[in-house]
């Protein structure tokens, strides 16, 4: 069964200068579960002065914690561990890198570090809450280029030994191209179920539908995706946002894969958002169905 992961709300505004109300924000999230989606990533409790578009953070997800829809909520630190013990939440999402320059310039930490953190929260948390991780620049970095395969292995090793159920595989800056996913695949799939391994593709040169498409023909069913094809990072210049949930939730549907999300109303959630941020969307799929129902 395929696994969407919506990152829109969190990942996808992560970069928008503009400040979103919270209860805009709030909205936008209650009609992206409404149109089907079941998985949302909603915020993150970071620090404001890095990331200024989640400084109502608390508010936001004090706003969502009672919705009946699975919530994750990235954590930076420590620090931010504490703050989500406030609030009812699924799941928390945790970050480290395969390249140590873009650790450092993200994270201001080394790799080493950013696993001792990791390691901190989870002794923490101690199975209260569901642990995802993200590995970032695995097909790529902006600063070391390619990053070899046999690091990523050694990454996703010691992220699930530390304690993770599910680790992200990042194309951070959307450089991955399907020949170099389906190699990494097959020497992933040696090493660890796929059942436990999600595929988070940017779409910055446009392979990131084919990069699914090999994915998926490799065994894997979990896909982290954005709304409206919203995102980038402020660390990797250039990159665009996540594949569109919209092309994704179309991608499966013409293969015959139900995932349970209404395109129509996925849409219209999208273009709210889109609208306030005087933005067009990222995606085809959104475009077609917006002329087509006038939206």
């Amino acid at each position: 069964m395929i696994k969407i992961v919506e990152v829109g709300p969190r990942d996808g505004l992560q970069n928008e200068s503009k400040f979103l109300n919270t209860n805009v924000k709030a909205s936008f999230i209650k009609d992206l579960s409404l149109a089907g989606l079941k998985n949302i990533e909603i915020s993150s409790f970071v620090s404001p002065k890095a990331i200024p578009q989640m400084k109502d953070s608390q508010d936001l997800v004090g706003l969502l914690e009672k919705e009946k829809f699975y919530k994750s909520v990235l954590i930076p630190n420590m620090k931010g561990y504490e703050i989500s013990e406030k609030f009812e939440i699924d799941e928390i999402s945790l970050f480290t890198t395969t390249s140590e320059t873009f650790c450092r310039k993200n994270t201001n930490c080394s790799i080493d570090e950013s696993l001792r953190r990791i390691q901190d929260i989870i002794r923490e948390n101690a199975g209260k809450r569901k642990i995802r991780g993200y590995l970032s620049t695995v097909f790529g970095c902006p600063y070391e280029e390619m990053i070899p395969l046999k690091k990523v292995l050694s990454s996703i090793e010691k992220l699930f030994s530390l304690g993770c159920e599910e680790v992200s595989l990042g194309d951070t800056t959307g450089v991955a191209y399907p020949k170099q996913v389906r190699l990494y695949l097959k020497e992933i799939k040696k090493n660890f179920g796929l059942e436990k391994i999600a595929m988070h593709f940017h779409d910055t040169q446009g392979m990131a539908l084919a990069n699914v498409s090999e994915s998926l023909e490799e065994g894997v069913e979990i896909f982290d995706s954005s709304a409206a094809g919203l995102g980038g990072c402020p660390y990797a210049k250039g990159a665009s946002g996540n594949v569109a949930t919209e092309d994704l939730v179309n991608f499966f549907q013409r293969n015959e894969i139900d995932v349970g999300v209404d395109l129509k109303n996925l849409v219209m959630a999208s273009q709210e958002i889109l609208k306030l941020l005087g933005k067009e969307s990222n995606s085809k799929v959104h475009q077609l169905i917006k002329r087509k129902y006038e939206l």
